[in-house]
């Protein structure tokens, strides 16, 4: 000890210690955690090497010098996350707080957008659905930095209902938003007959498109329940009728304008020869695909979704996540 009564801690050759501090090792933590400088800036104050304040902030942390508390909100939504990840495994899970019910959409979509951004690389084909979820994303997403080879492109069939938010309008949004290449899908989504779908997809332009998105890296879409108020009926791409027949053999959820039930099994119908746009089974074959929804309404059809495996991310918020795990398999 020194006559002071202070630790004699080593400090860089003509350096000495502040008063105020009891030893290096609480200098050193009070630079790092208060004044918020860089461990190279705290090596050149005390005349060490950075090797040395790492062990010096460990030894704070042991000692019991620094607590390090995590915001129970925060917390809370990380631990239900990995519970999520680890029931329908996920590779990654993003769960928003509470709010307004009213703002969940666009909540949702700066999450999404958030995530979409981070994992974006460069020269990736970016696959876009659509829906309220998906366009929210789209209109919030920004690139810390400009990344180059970037394309965006459509993956279901056009409506001219609900423009708002169609498949066209989502995907040239985001394309604009990164500086993106922007293919849209010359097609409608439903087509009259199967034998014009045939023809129609063997039109040379088509089956240019149609590789480009079996070449997508990452895919973002929404899904949706059945139900009479639900966003596909209100989209017109079809009759309330052929809705019903598809509720009636078990969906209850529509995914990109495909149908599944509770297991996550697709429910064929007679419309499915008339869609135009990816296929389920070539879905699950994009390496990285972002689910973006929330709301008590969409459980049921959200769990679908994640027990079919179509996702490897999912965004949602806090009070459909602890649904989503109450809930039995």
């Amino acid at each position: 000890m020194t006559d002071s009564g202070r630790a004699s801690w080593m400090i860089g050759e003509g350096k000495s210690l502040p008063p105020e501090f009891d030893d290096g090792v609480v200098w050193a933590a009070w630079l790092y955690y208060v004044d918020q400088l860089t461990q190279s800036d705290i090596a050149k104050i005390l005349g060490m090497s950075r090797a040395t304040i790492v062990n010096y902030l460990q030894e704070a942390r042991e000692r019991g010098l620094v607590t390090i508390r995590v915001n129970t909100d925060i917390g809370g939504r990380v631990a239900v996350a990995r519970k999520l990840k680890e029931k329908f495994g996920l590779e990654g899970a993003l769960v928003i707080p509470a709010g307004e019910p009213t703002s969940l959409v666009t909540r949702l979509g700066e999450a999404g957008a958030r995530l979409l951004a981070d994992m974006i690389k460069e020269g990736d084909t970016i696959g876009v659905a659509w829906g309220r979820t998906v366009l929210a994303v789209a209109d919030q997403i920004s690139l810390a930095e400009p990344l180059g080879g970037l394309t965006v492109v459509q993956v279901s069939g056009s409506s001219i209902a609900n423009p708002e938010f169609s498949p066209e309008f989502c995907t040239s949004l985001m394309s604009q938003r990164i500086h993106a290449r922007c293919v849209n899908l010359l097609a409608p989504a439903l087509l009259s007959t199967p034998e014009l779908k045939r023809w129609l997809l063997s039109e040379p332009v088509l089956v240019k498109q149609f590789e480009l998105i079996h070449s997508t890296n990452v895919l973002v879409f929404g899904v949706g329940d059945i139900g009479p108020d639900t966003l596909i009926r209100s989209a017109n791409v079809a009759s309330q009728e052929d809705f019903d027949s598809y509720q009636a053999h078990g969906a209850v959820a529509v995914l990109i304008c495909r149908f599944i039930d509770e297991a996550g099994r697709q429910v064929s119908g007679e419309l499915d020869d008339r869609m135009v746009g990816i296929e389920l089974n070539e879905l699950v074959r994009i390496p990285s695909r972002i689910c973006v929804a929330g709301g008590s309404n969409k459980v049921t059809a959200i769990r679908a979704t994640m027990n079919g495996g179509y996702a490897t991310h999912l965004v949602t918020d806090i009070e459909t996540a602890e649904m989503l795990l109450a809930q039995e398999a």
